[in-house]
């Protein structure tokens, strides 16, 4: 399969796609040391190194509560507040997953690919990939544009119909796609776009 690329937000920049990692097998409960995400890499955010640490806390105790208590993503408005935390500081094109079972508890939260200021490279193949390595039977997509601009491009459009075609063949649901932009997060369920 050959990869797409989330499109540019305002910037004409080619991407530079991370490597994704997979987990381990079963389930790891977060702590300060094993808590990794585009947050900490070199020049992602804006962010103080005291105020990442407390970001990461902050996002080390949200996770311990949905892990938890197995918290269930039934509804748009339930994800926005948790996709606002992980995404919407980031000065570069993060595109990430969340993973649920077939009740959409939450199972997992991975940030697949990263890019640059103006695009990120997703390749489907990496996400099926994924998918099965958490066993997951739904799907929340996610990714953020730095420029803050709140926008499902065409680009991302395309993006989700082509994981929802894959995803669909494996009997995997595409529940949502979630895009953040500095402080407001938008649903493509919601704009009637998927």
């Amino acid at each position: 399969m050959s990869s797409t690329t989330l499109p540019p937000d305002d910037r004409a920049q080619a991407p530079s796609p991370a490597s994704p990692t997979l987990p381990k097998r079963g389930r790891v409960k977060p702590t300060l040391r094993s808590f990794h995400c585009a947050l900490h890499e070199a020049g992602a955010s804006r962010l103080t190194d005291e105020e990442l640490d407390t970001v990461t806390r902050a996002l080390v105790i949200l996770e311990r509560k949905v892990i938890g208590q197995r918290q269930a993503f039934t509804s748009p408005a339930k994800v926005k507040a948790w996709v606002s935390l992980h995404y919407g500081m980031l000065d570069r094109e993060v595109f990430g997953l969340v993973y649920l079972d077939a009740r959409h508890n939450f199972l997992a939260h991975q940030q697949l690919f990263t890019g640059d200021l103006a695009g990120c490279t997703v390749v489907p193949r990496q996400v099926l990939r994924s998918v099965f390595e958490y066993n997951a039977a739904a799907l929340i997509a996610v990714h953020c544009h730095p420029s803050g601009v709140a926008e499902f491009s065409q680009a991302d459009e395309l993006l989700t119909h082509r994981l929802k075609a894959v995803l669909d063949g494996c009997d995997v649901r595409l529940l949502d796609h979630f895009l953040s932009a500095g402080s407001r997060v938008i649903s493509m369920a919601e704009s009637g776009l998927l």
